[in-house]
């Protein structure tokens, strides 16, 4: 097995043709694991404490959401859950440089961003449950339905990109005429086909999308240096696109180098590529178990670069928080926790009959004959539930 990398390591490799490639790991960053901010070469960031403490807010709540979720499918209320612990900054930094016409593509582990575009977290549930397709309002929200099939999002985000250049909503003079896309997926995902094609239709039709990769390290067991000899980010040059390495767990950073790549986007600059640098603390989903490939130091020496903690440090040390502040946010995590654990028992069952009028908008003589069939075999049982 390929051991993983040291997250600050540097080292070169030959490639089969003899070439020798300097492999770093450096990235964007501006606040340190300790909480400490930093200056980086082209970026700053250009909001002030209150936007951060708005940012900590939503990282903390969408960690809530997580744990609890996850805490339910180890009950059994659940089917299945992908955690999200440890990429909190990486989802809200970006979540946050989402404007008012822009549109999110995601995975399925985006939970924080899908909070931030005000997605309900039961609906969330639905899926995971069993009640329910995905089924949230993708068009008043702004952010997609989740895709669990891998990699296809990046060609529907490309694809609907296209479609916003055709509507005339890029390059015009007033920015708040304009929108991009950004779509998410992670490591793994960019061993797929259906990423490399999207890469080349962005790049040929400078398409307004930002590809925002969050590079957990692992996926599902096999680690980032299986999949790839020189960074992700690298990859996108090959294909004609600027490309940029963030420290995935400095809201910060995220924040700064998303708005940047979104703003290129939507003033007709084309694509970019984000490689967010962060890790996966919990398991793939609640079906895996990542204590069978992967040691316990590597996640203590990325626990000790938690995303929510560095934050906190920096904002209790300027004063922009207290605990009083803490302990409200504290209040309003508890309160979601409680939301959550007592609304996902009592979601309600699927009515499949109901589902017959959900494929298209005027239902076809046979589809109608298709439910009349259901409902007659359904009828035939004792209680009148098959």
């Amino acid at each position: 097995m390929i051991e993983p990398l040291d997250p600050d390591a540097t080292e070169s490799v030959v490639t089969p043709g003899g070439t020798r490639i300097v492999r770093s790991e450096e990235f964007i960053q501006l606040l340190t694991p300790e909480g400490e901010r930093v200056d980086a070469d082209g970026f700053s960031y250009d909001h002030d404490d209150a936007t951060l403490a708005a940012n900590l807010r939503h990282m903390v709540l969408g960690r809530r959401f997580d744990t609890e979720a996850t805490a339910l499918q180890r009950k059994g209320q659940l089917g299945l859950w992908p955690p999200s612990l440890g990429q909190e900054a990486a989802q809200v930094g970006s979540g946050a440089a989402v404007a008012a016409l822009d549109r999110v593509f995601p995975s399925y582990r985006e939970h924080a961003v899908a909070l931030m575009r005000g997605v309900d977290p039961l609906d969330m549930l639905k899926t995971m449950r069993g009640t329910a397709m995905v089924d949230w309002d993708s068009v008043d929200t702004r952010f997609h339905l989740y895709s669990f099939v891998i990699g296809t999002q990046a060609l529907h985000a490309v694809g609907y990109a296209m479609g916003m250049q055709r509507d005339g909503v890029v390059g015009n003079p007033d920015q708040a005429d304009n929108g991009a896309v950004l779509v998410y997926f992670g490591d793994g995902a960019t061993s797929q086909g259906d990423v490399s094609e999207s890469l080349v239709f962005a790049a040929s039709y400078q398409a307004p999308v930002v590809f925002f990769v969050q590079n957990n390290q692992w996926a599902i067991s096999e680690p980032i240096t299986r999949q790839s000899r020189i960074p992700l980010y690298r990859r996108a040059t090959g294909f004609g696109i600027p490309s940029v390495r963030v420290d995935g767990n400095d809201v910060l950073a995220v924040q700064a180098v998303t708005e940047w790549a979104l703003d290129r986007a939507r003033r007709g600059h084309g694509p970019t590529f984000i490689e967010a640098f962060t890790y996966r603390m919990g398991a793939h989903t609640t079906s895996d178990d990542p204590t069978k490939y992967r040691e316990r130091a590597e996640e203590e020496q990325w626990r000790a670069k938690d995303p929510i903690t560095r934050l906190r440090t920096y904002l209790l040390s300027t004063g922009a928080i207290d605990q009083a502040w803490l302990d409200a946010l504290e209040a309003e995590s508890e309160a979601l926790g409680v939301r959550i654990r007592e609304g996902c028992p009592n979601l309600p069952d699927p009515v499949l009959e109901d589902y017959w009028g959900r494929v298209y908008a005027q239902t076809p003589p046979a589809l109608a004959a298709q439910r009349e069939a259901y409902l007659a075999y359904e009828a035939s049982f004792e209680g009148g539930q098959a």
